[in-house]
């Protein structure tokens, strides 16, 4: 058996059922043991396959800890426990009571990757539950600099779905994790129609937050547009858009937009200022920055995007990496009980995994 000491040989009594034959080791279940593989071991060969490729995994158990297990093997262990993982976190309290606890103001940040399947790439959605305590206010000057807690309590989950379908799994999540009024749910993404329309329809009366760096990249774009990249003016408008969206939100910004059209004759320049104003006139009810900023509160998707990139690009999108669309949802799960604050509380769990 393949401990974390390293292998050892056990010995112990098998019986058989003199009725329908079946047989047992009834120690194994006194000991924790599943197959030749102890817990703490499945436990390595998780971590090391959520952090690594497969092959990288078992080269870095020789070197880290002197277990001599194959890459076929550390793929097999985290398909099996992440299937037991996303049952766990369905019933577990000890996968919902911890949010259920935490004080702070409740999130929820979405967005997608692409991944390569053997039915070719495909976008991997990702959600991500927190809680977050207030910060000092800030004004519109001083977004940047401000000081902003990090999350204190978070649960993420991936899958490979259409919209509907992981729509779906926001409102599970969302009920498992005690957020029942929805109107105290802030939404914070990039924009995308699809967030949106699944936020309508499973966070009734939540708010929706356009993510600033989008926002200010549009702002940005047109600026370079009317002026020139690096030129003064271009910087000089960029300022008091910025300043106009992060002080008085749709109205200022839409201010800012119409005066300077009617100084503008250029074609081209005209046709940026309008698709600005298209753009953020479609998010016009999810520009509340200075409330929020005032509130001491998030204003940016940066979490989940960060975790599109680590949680999931740094493992899932490897070079030469090419998944089966179960095999991969899986391991979208190990990661994000990893990613999670629930990855100690699912190894600790009373009864064995």
């Amino acid at each position: 058996m393949l401990t974390a000491a390293g292998p050892v040989q056990l010995q112990r009594v098998y019986f058989v059922c003199r009725q329908c034959k079946l047989g047992a080791h009834p120690l194994d279940g006194r000991l924790g043991v599943t197959g030749s593989v102890s817990p703490q071991a499945q436990r390595l060969l998780c971590l090391a396959g959520a952090s690594w490729s497969f092959d990288g995994g078992a080269k870095n158990l020789r070197e880290f800890c002197g277990l001599s297990v194959s890459d076929n093997w550390i793929r097999e262990v985290c398909q099996e426990q992440a299937a037991r993982m996303e049952a766990w976190q369905k019933t577990a309290g000890e996968a919902r009571l911890p949010f259920r606890q935490a004080q702070g103001d409740v999130e929820f940040t979405t967005d997608g990757t692409s991944v390569n399947t053997w039915a070719g790439w495909r976008e991997m959605r990702l959600g991500i539950f927190s809680k977050r305590l207030r910060g000092e206010p800030a004004s519109a000057a001083h977004w940047d600099h401000r000081q902003l807690p990090a999350p204190h309590v978070r649960v993420a989950f991936a899958a490979i779905e259409n919209s509907e379908q992981f729509g779906t799994r926001w409102g599970q999540w969302a009920s498992r994790l005690g957020v029942h009024d929805t109107t105290q749910l802030t939404v914070l993404a990039d924009g995308a129609a699809w967030i949106w329309e699944q936020a309508n329809m499973h966070f009734a009366g939540a708010r929706g937050v356009l993510d600033i760096y989008h926002g200010l990249e549009h702002v940005a774009q047109t600026a370079h547009a009317l002026y020139g990249e690096g030129a003064a003016e271009a910087e000089k408008w960029l300022t008091a858009g910025r300043t106009a969206l992060l002080g008085g939100g749709w109205q200022a910004i839409r201010d800012h937009i119409t005066q300077t059209q009617r100084r503008v004759r250029d074609t081209a320049q005209r046709e940026s200022l309008e698709s600005l104003r298209e753009y953020l006139g479609k998010h016009s009810d999810h520009l509340p920055y200075a409330e929020r900023l005032a509130e001491g509160r998030s204003i940016g998707s940066g979490q989940v995007e960060g975790a599109c990139k680590h949680m999931i690009g740094r493992r899932l999108k490897q070079t030469g990496a090419r998944w089966q669309l179960s095999r991969v949802n899986r391991m979208a799960t190990l990661c994000a009980i990893l990613y999670s604050d629930h990855w100690d509380a699912y190894w600790a769990a009373p009864e064995p995994p």
